[in-house]
Formats: structure tokens, C-alpha cells, sequence
């Protein structure tokens, strides 16, 4: 069965979603489900990225089997490492992403990262902190959306472009294959084909390097959203050598 392993319930502060819409709209479209809640520790502005771990785990693992897995998506920054690993050990994640959401302590979703900023300079600067990141959070299984700065870039071509950016996203990806971490095929933006040929490169590179496997993640945060573009995600898979994969208890399962 193939899996959804990147969605957000209510137990994350930008989602409404309840674990019985997702868990309905991920058996309708006959896939699998990871329930994979936002933990950034010392978020900017007035939003809160944490949750209860304990009281997760209360809830929804009654509901954890075969088709939904339980998991965490932690946002990765130096100062916060060990911060977010302590967090982690409260519950037994079945999978933990770690993501890069914040560049020098800014959102990326907020105009702010992006004034006064080239392209190149930023995008640089992003890959490098992830590369930075993947080896100081030694804790994680997946590494989450390479792609999340393209989602609100304002450049005219918000694209990853792996030529203009080969050495430091060869860092990343070797960093990932080095330390084991799966990389994920985030499917928010796979409907484009523009965005399908930026990424062909980077994960024909990642398998180059040594990389198996990837995640399929819609990062859904409703239930409309659960398995976008997955035909197009498992075809891409396929075409790049890549196994799918997901995580039950921390250890690598095929779909």
C-alpha cells in the first residue's frame, strides 16, 4: 500500500483537519496514511509550532494499524536541536521528517525572507542550512519538501534549478545519503510540470549519490489535499530509480 507520509491533523497549529476526515478521504483514495504533526521550537511571531506528544499519542493510537502511522514533522534549527530531540523521545514516533521552514530565524512563507535578496544568494544560503541541519539532527528519518522555498518565492522563476545550484545541493543530498535519511517526494507542487523538471535532476542525482529511497508526502493540512498528484509522484519515483518507502515504528517499510 502506498502511503500519504506528510499530513497534518488539528494537533498542529495551522490545520483543522480531525483524524476521521483524513483517515476517510486517505481509504477512499485506497493509500495509507501518516499523520505527521509541526513541532518548530521558538517559531517567530505569535504562532505556537508544538503540540501535546503525550496527548497525541492518547488519541490517535487507537486509531494507529496497518493503513495510519504516527508521526512527527520537526523544524530544523541549529540552536534547537537538542531541544527538538528531547521532544521527540517523549512519544514513539513512527516517523520523524525534518523540515527547514525558517532561514536566519525568519518564515519562509513571510515576505521579509525575501527582501533585499537575490535569488542565488538566498537559495544558496537555503540549501547550505540544510545540508548544515541533516548533520546535526542526527534523529531524523526523512528529510522533508527540498522544495518548500520555491512554494512562496516571488522570483521569476522560484524553481530549485539544480545547475545553478549543483555543489550546494549535492551537499544536501550527500549529507542525507551519508546519514540514512530518506529523502522525500513532496507532491504539493508535482501538478506542475515546470516544477517536475527542476526536481528530475536533483533526484536523478540523489540516486546517483547513493540515495533508494523517498516518501511521497502531500503535506496535507485538509483532507481535500490527502494523496494530491500521486500517480504523477509514483510515475516520477519509477522514472528516477527510486524505491517508495514509508516508516511504522521508526524502521523502513516498501510500499
Amino acid at each position: 500500500m502506498i502511503f500519504d507520509s506528510h499530513s497534518h491533523t488539528s494537533f498542529s497549529t495551522d490545520s483543522d483537519m480531525t483524524a476521521e476526515d483524513a483517515l476517510k478521504a486517505a481509504r477512499a483514495r485506497g493509500i495509507g496514511l501518516v499523520f505527521t504533526e509541526h513541532l518548530d521550537v521558538d517559531f517567530p511571531g505569535e504562532l505556537d509550532f508544538s503540540f501535546d506528544p503525550e496527548a497525541y499519542w492518547r488519541q490517535y493510537e487507537p486509531l494507529r494499524g496497518d493503513d495510519l502511522h504516527l508521526g512527527i514533522e520537526v523544524g530544523m534549527q541549529a540552536g534547537t536541536a537538542e531541544a527538538s530531540r528531547a521532544f521527540v523521545a517523549r512519544a514513539p514516533f513512527d516517523l520523524v521528517i525534518g523540515s527547514v521552514h525558517l532561514l536566519r530565524g525568519i518564515d519562509i512563507y513571510e515576505k521579509e525572507c525575501f527582501e533585499g535578496r537575490e535569488k542565488d544568494e538566498l537559495y544558496r544560503e537555503y540549501f547550505q542550512t540544510m545540508a548544515d541541519m541533516i548533520a546535526c539532527h542526527d534523529f531524523i528519518d526523512v528529510l522533508g519538501h527540498i522544495d518548500y522555498i520555491a512554494r512562496t518565492a516571488p522570483y521569476e522563476n522560484p524553481e530549485l534549478s539544480y545547475g545553478a545550484f549543483a555543489d550546494e545541493i549535492d551537499a544536501v543530498l550527500r549529507a542525507a545519503v551519508a546519514q540514512g535519511v530518506v529523502l522525500e517526494l513532496n507532491t504539493r507542487r508535482i501538478g506542475s510540470r515546470r516544477a517536475l523538471k527542476e526536481l528530475a535532476p536533483i533526484y536523478a542525482r540523489y540516486h546517483e549519490l547513493g540515495g533508494k529511497y523517498v516518501t511521497l508526502g502531500s503535506d496535507a493540512h485538509g483532507a481535500d489535499a490527502i494523496g494530491a498528484n500521486f500517480a504523477a509522484a509514483e510515475d516520477f519515483a519509477r522514472a528516477m530509480g527510486l524505491s517508495i518507502v514509508t516508516f511504522f515504528a521508526r524502521k523502513m517499510e516498501f510500499c
